[in-house]
Parts: structure tokens; sequence; C-alpha cells
């Protein structure tokens, strides 16, 4: 191309643009003097249409950390009594690291394991308890007692029943003997009157209360009263007949009739019977009366006897409801003391830090006879490791300022974890992402990945995960990813900043162009290409990948054509 070409194709562009005119003038003033020296123009860089891959990546800084970390501390304070690791050592699982004066945890596990053996005791005497026992034995008894009372009372009314039956019949029996004297007075009576006897006045009895069978008898009722008539008002009476015979006053009585001679026995043979009926109805009338006694007696002693059955009944219903829950109380008891004793034996056990895997003490926070806070710092966790993020490991809310030293700005290792335990035979990257290369990174793609502190390692690695949750970091979100390394070297250490670079989509033995060879207009993308003829013409093509340095080409042109690379590119 000469000069000429030159400067009409700049006039020519500065009439279609204002804005290029300045431009081309410059660009043909600098070509004027360079023609004006006698030289050529230098030639464009040129690259080549080839076949090869096409990657693109996203990069990051982060931090190399072992691939497991431990924080390791006492979950209770007290005063560190040995140390028996430095740092730097190796350590196998199970190995005793430290140990605490376990001195108050003894004191509290002692007291527990006496509680405890009071509650078991209590326990013991709860299931032996014999309330149920003598509560059954106590009813027994009270049936016993009610069954004898009801035999008793039984037994005394029927005596009474029996003593009444023969009052009755004593009393029948007088009454019958009493109605024949009767009968035999007043025949003797009517057999006197008959033969000319004279009336006969009985003697006054020795108590002068009238005669036999008056109003006024000694047995207190009258003929009457004792089922006959007055033997006195059967007629007149006579001693004795009006003849010469008759006994009487008069005379010698009437041809000495005897039956006059019986009259004063058969009336004292009525009287008899009177006063025997008359004690035959007293002894009646207290027998009932005994008897209604004893049966109203008898009735509230079995009713005595009956209620203390229901009392013995009510405690041992009482009693057998209340052992279940009695001894369920206890064992309840003696469960949480147990538990109690079981955390204060743990406290105990506690106090003897062991490793819980093998690794190397990477950081100890505590000298022996310095009083230890408890573990509570948390770490937060890498995207799929256990390892925590680096910078973030042993951290608290409130534990900030016991991190460093506010004089120096140093951080102390481990954070406020008394002793960190690392496993640096193999390590990891954990890397923040910004959020538009977050959404790149995926599992399982590959890494390379190098370090400040050693310049000529490059070591390939895995995306392991990406966390789904983001980071504000310096009021930018970042996405944290984990990297683990595929091999490992001598001089990686724990800590070391690293530059990760994850591959996040490749094609391999594609045809390809360099970027700086590709114009985009729009949506059409075309390079400038240079045939055998040195004549350079612009060609539309039909992207596919673009990487971080070439392009792949899916058509529109052929390996090996030459292409016009743009300056300053």
């Amino acid at each position: 191309m000469t000069m000429t070409q030159t400067s009409s194709s700049m006039l020519s562009s500065v009439r279609r643009s204002g804005a290029r005119v300045l431009v081309a003038l410059g660009l043909v003033a600098a070509l004027g003097v360079a023609a004006g020296c006698g030289g050529e123009p230098a030639p464009p860089p040129t690259g080549r249409v080839e076949r090869g891959a096409v990657v693109t990546k996203v990069s990051a800084s982060g931090s190399l950390s072992a691939i497991r970390e431990q924080n390791l501390g006492f979950p209770k304070g007290a005063q560190l009594k040995q140390l028996l690791v430095k740092v730097g050592d190796r350590v196998t699982a199970g190995q005793v690291l430290a140990q605490e004066d376990d001195f108050a945890f003894r004191q509290t596990l002692d007291q527990l394991q006496g509680q405890l053996n009071s509650q078991r005791a209590l326990f013991g005497k709860a299931v032996a308890d014999p309330t149920v026992q003598g509560a059954q034995a106590t009813l027994d008894q009270a049936h016993q007692i009610l069954e004898a009372t009801q035999k008793s009372v039984d037994a005394e009314l029927a005596a009474d029943q029996t003593a009444t039956d023969q009052a009755h019949k004593q009393l029948d029996f007088d009454s019958y003997l009493l109605d024949k004297a009767q009968e035999t007075l007043r025949a003797d009576q009517v057999s006197c009157a008959a033969t000319g006897g004279i009336p006969f006045t009985p003697p006054a009895p020795a108590n002068g209360v009238g005669g036999a069978g008056g109003p006024n008898s000694s047995v207190g009722v009258g003929p009457a009263q004792a089922g006959v008539e007055d033997p006195a008002r059967v007629g007149p009476v006579f001693a004795g007949s009006t003849g010469s015979g008759g006994s009487g006053p008069g005379g010698s009585g009437g041809s000495g009739n005897p039956a006059c001679n019986r009259i004063p026995t058969d009336q004292q043979a009525v009287l008899n019977g009177r006063r025997a009926v008359m004690t035959d109805k007293t002894t009646l009338q207290a027998d009932q009366q005994k008897q209604n006694v004893d049966r109203a007696q008898g009735l509230v002693s079995i009713e005595n006897a009956r209620q203390s059955v229901v009392t013995a009944q009510n405690n041992l219903e009482a009693a057998a409801a209340d052992r279940p829950f009695n001894i369920d109380q206890q064992v309840a008891l003696v469960a949480s003391i147990a538990a109690q004793v079981e955390a204060a034996q743990r406290d105990v056990d506690n106090t003897v830090l062991r490793a819980p895997v093998t690794g190397t003490v990477s950081a100890i926070n505590g000298l022996v006879g310095e009083y230890l806070q408890p573990s509570s710092g948390v770490s937060a966790l890498a995207p799929g490791s256990t390892a925590p993020i680096p910078g973030l490991s042993g951290t608290s809310s409130n534990s900030s300022l016991s991190l460093g030293n506010p004089a120096t700005g140093a951080q102390r290792p481990g954070g406020t974890q008394f002793m960190i335990l690392d496993n640096i035979n193999t390590f990891q990257v954990v890397v923040p992402f910004e959020e538009s290369d977050a959404a790149k990174v995926a599992p399982n793609q590959k890494v390379d990945v190098t370090f400040d502190a050693v310049p000529d390692l490059t070591r390939a690695g895995t995306v392991v995960s990406v966390s789904p949750t983001g980071s504000n970091i310096s009021s930018v979100i970042n996405y944290y990813a984990t990297v683990v390394l595929n091999e490992t070297d001598p001089r990686l250490k724990d800590g070391l900043t690293a530059q990760a670079r994850v591959i996040t989509n490749q094609v391999q033995d594609v045809l390809t162009v360099p970027n700086s060879a590709v114009r985009k207009s729009g949506d059409q993308s075309t390079v400038t290409i240079i045939d055998a003829n040195g004549t350079q013409q612009q060609v539309r093509f039909q992207p596919g990948l673009v990487g971080d340095d070439r392009t792949q080409v899916i058509s529109g042109l052929r390996e090996g054509q030459e292409v016009i690379l743009r300056q300053g590119v």
C-alpha cells in the first residue's frame, strides 16, 4: 500500500466521520515523515488459524491450609497442670497432650456419687416397703374381727332368745298352775257352802296388806290380773255346818266336810301361783329387754368392725396405688443423679487432653500454671471440607481483643483455641471468588495453583465445593471455594498465600484464532487475513468458546490462514 492510497483512504474516512479526521491526518503526517526519511512502514503483527485448546479461567487469591485441622481445648476452665508437647511435634491419635488440675472436678464427682448412693438406698427402701403387706394383714385381721364379732353377737342374741323362750314357757306353766289352784279353791268353796259351812275369813297376812287375791295383795295384782276370779267373790265360805259337829265358832262344822278345811290351803296355793306368775312376767320382760339391748349393742359392734374393714381396705388400696409411683419416683431420682455423676465423671476425664487424630501441633496458647478458659471458639468450615476457613478459625464474637497484640498488630496463632492440630500431609486452598466469577466455578473443575513465596512452583488442584452462601468481604459479596491440591511439596506450609486459577471451560483439538485478531461488530465476528499475495481481506467467521487468549472457530476460517493482530492488545 502506497502513501497516496493511504492518504486517500484517510481523507475518505474524514468525509464519513468528523470524529476520525484528526486521527487520519495524524497518521498521514506520520507516514509522510517516514517516507521523507526513505523507510518502509513496519508490517503489522500477525497470527495464524491453528488447531489447539481453548480454555477459560477465573482466578483469585487465598490461603493454603491443612486439609484437616482441629481446634483442641478443655470444655471447662482450670489451671494447666501438664503440657506434654511443643509446637511442631508430630502426635498420634490417643496421645496425651496436656492435663488440667482435676481437684475441683473430683470433689464434685465425690459429692454426686454420695448423693447417688443415698438415693439408691431410698430406692431400695421403696422397693422393700412393707406398707402394702402390712395394710393387707390389717385388712385380713379386720375381716376376722368382723366375723368374730358377728358370731359373738349371733351367739348372744341366740342365748337371749333362748332365755326369753324359757321365760315364756315358765310363765305359761305357772299360769297353768295358778288356774288349777283357782279351780281347786273354787270347788272347795262351793262344796263347803253346800254342806252349810260358815263363811271363813282367812287371817290377815303377816304384812297386813289384806287377804290373798284381794286388791291389796302383796303380789301387786288382783285375781283378775292373774286370769282368775277372786275366790272371795265365789259366794260365802263356811268353816263348817250348823250342826253340833261344826268346827266354826257356832259349832263343830257341817258333817265334817273336808273341803271346808282345804280352803285356807287352796287360798295359799292361789296366792303362791299369782306370785309365781308375776315373777315369770318380770323375768320375761327382763329377758326381752336384755335381748333388745344386746341386739342394738351387737349391731353397733358389727358396724364398728365393718368400718374397720372399710378403713383397712382403703389403706390397702392407697398403699397399693402409691407403691408403683413411689418406686417410679425413686427410679427417676436415681437416674437423674446417675446422669449428673456421669457428667461429673466426664468433667474429670476431660481434664486430660488427648489427640483425636494423628497430626502436627501448629499452635499452643497456654503455659503450665496458667488458668485456661473453657474452649468456646468455633470455626467457620471451608466448603466441602472439615478444615476451617483460613483467618477465621478459633474466633468468636467476643474474642477479637484476645487474638493479637494491639501494639504490634500481630495475630496470636490459633486465636482463642488452646491448641491447633493439623494434618499437613495434604493441603487445600480456600479462595473467595467475587460473585460473577463464583457463578462459573463448580466442583470437580481443574485448578492451577501458584504460590507467592515459591514463584517457580505450580501445583494442580481440583475444586471440591463452593459455598452456597455469600460472605461480605470489603463490601463485596464473595463465595468461598475449596481447592484440594493433587500433589504437595516440602516447601509448602500452612498459611501460604496462593493464587488459584480455575479452568471453568475448555475444548480440545479445535480450530482456534488469537483473540487479538478478532473484531466484533454487533453479533458479527471478523478477522483480517493476508493471502499468499499479501492482500488483506476482512472475513466473517462463526466463533465458539472464547478463551483467555484464543477463540474457537466453528466455521468461516481454515487452518493455517494468517490473520492480522490488533496492535496494543
